[in-house]
């Protein structure tokens, strides 16, 4: 059974609290959302259906700046993963030095089984149902399910709704409607620029290390692209329809046209088929699961024989798996920084639709870097001072001694 994500994400938040001795006050607010809006979109289908589609929107702390980030449309959705979802942004911003707080919203739906026109009216009622108040009170943003398109959507629905144009009020839009440069490979570049530091860190050369990338989305197509260029050998990928294995590398390029072709990695000439399940116990130096959540557990960590594991995912790795793989002494960059590169382009399309200054690519990539790799130096860095704990809770201390500040300057607490 699947791990509730949001108690891991409560578990992980406690401890951190309790190695970190953050104010009782504190963690009491942070034990739930600040606010959660739940409604329900009735939509009569193009082809003469009916259904209606649950949806939900979480702040879940604004102590530190105006809520952002995130709208995810899959069928299983459910609240606690939005709630866990909006405590991630939350760390995640701390991390990076965004001054925002941490939002999700969801719709739970298939797209694959709606026409465009459907989710177009979905996405639109979406929006109208959020009441949006703006770039200084929420910030919607694009994650699974979703796109530059249907945040073109978002952003046309609430300039109808309020009469004014507006390219901050939502983020990961088309860069000719105010989009920034750089943003749908953001997460990935930031998952590779942090894998190269805490690599060389481990003394690992990406030039002769092998790795595993699980999830070839928007995520992990880019990251391996990346590595590939880099000359690692990947030596598995996987995506929601089963796992390709070569042990001579594969040719991400080639790949990436094969899924273009197939909508699937499987088939792949060269490669034979691996399980999903079986993916992480491969041979290999680095893993990168880049999908979902809870795919790292306690029956498989177990057999994990990589050195580094790199989150591209939102809470892939449990409580207890973080635990095994802490005693076998394998590193784990988390989440909350590895996967923050999203984040942080989406803070600096933010800043230039405010602005209206426009920046190129190079400036887009070289502001990232220097965000991502200063979050991981404050993760390594508190992580050490507090008796040589894990990235993961150097990170979330960090991110909590912040909030805490924030909050008693506030008289919150």
């Amino acid at each position: 059974m699947m791990d509730n994500v949001f108690q891991v994400a409560r578990n992980t938040l406690n401890r951190a609290g309790d190695i970190g001795r953050i104010d009782q006050r504190v963690m009491e607010m942070l034990q739930a959302p600040k606010r959660i809006q739940e409604f329900r979109i009735p939509l009569k289908l193009e082809n003469g259906g009916f259904k209606v589609f649950p949806a939900y929107r979480v702040h879940y702390c604004d102590a530190l700046g105006p809520c952002r980030n995130g709208t995810r449309i899959r069928p299983n959705l459910t609240l606690d993963e939005i709630k866990a979802l909006g405590l991630f942004m939350t760390i995640k911003h701390c991390a990076a030095a965004i001054p925002a707080g941490g939002a999700k919203g969801g719709i739970q739906a298939d797209p694959a089984k709606l026409s465009r026109n459907d989710l177009e009216r979905l996405v639109r009622a979406f929006v109208r149902s959020l009441s949006p108040k703006g770039p200084w009170a929420d910030v919607p943003g694009a994650d699974i399910g979703t796109g530059e398109q249907a945040m073109a959507w978002m952003l046309d629905e609430y300039e109808q709704i309020t009469g004014n144009h507006c390219p901050a009020a939502i983020n990961d839009k088309p860069a000719i409607l105010g989009g920034s440069l750089g943003g749908e490979e953001a997460t990935g570049r930031g998952v590779f620029i942090t894998l190269k530091a805490a690599a060389q860190d481990l003394g690992l050369v990406l030039s002769k290390s092998t790795a595993v990338v699980q999830g070839f989305g928007q995520v992990g197509s880019a990251l391996a692209e990346l590595l590939h260029t880099a000359g690692t050998r990947i030596i598995a990928v996987s995506d929601v329809f089963g796992g390709i294995r070569s042990s001579n590398g594969i040719d991400i390029d080639a790949l990436k046209a094969h899924v273009a072709e197939n909508g699937k990695v499987v088939g792949f000439p060269g490669t034979e088929s691996v399980a999903n399940e079986e993916i992480f116990a491969l041979d290999c130096d680095i893993i990168v699961p880049a999908a979902v959540q809870s795919v790292i557990h306690k029956n498989n960590a177990t057999d994990i024989k990589a050195k580094l594991i790199v989150e591209g995912a939102n809470g892939p790795v449990t409580n207890e798996a973080d635990e095994i793989l802490a005693e076998k002494k394998v590193t784990i960059v988390p989440d909350v920084v590895a996967n923050s590169g999203g984040a942080t382009v989406c803070h600096f399309e933010r800043t230039q639709g405010l602005s209206d200054q426009y920046w190129d690519l190079e400036t887009v990539n070289a502001q990232l870097e220097k965000r991502i790799l200063g979050a991981y130096r404050d993760a390594a860095e508190t992580a050490k001072a507090h008796g040589n704990t894990t990235l993961r809770l150097g990170t979330w201390i960090s991110a909590l001694k912040k909030i805490e500040k924030a909050m008693k300057l506030r008289s919150w607490v």
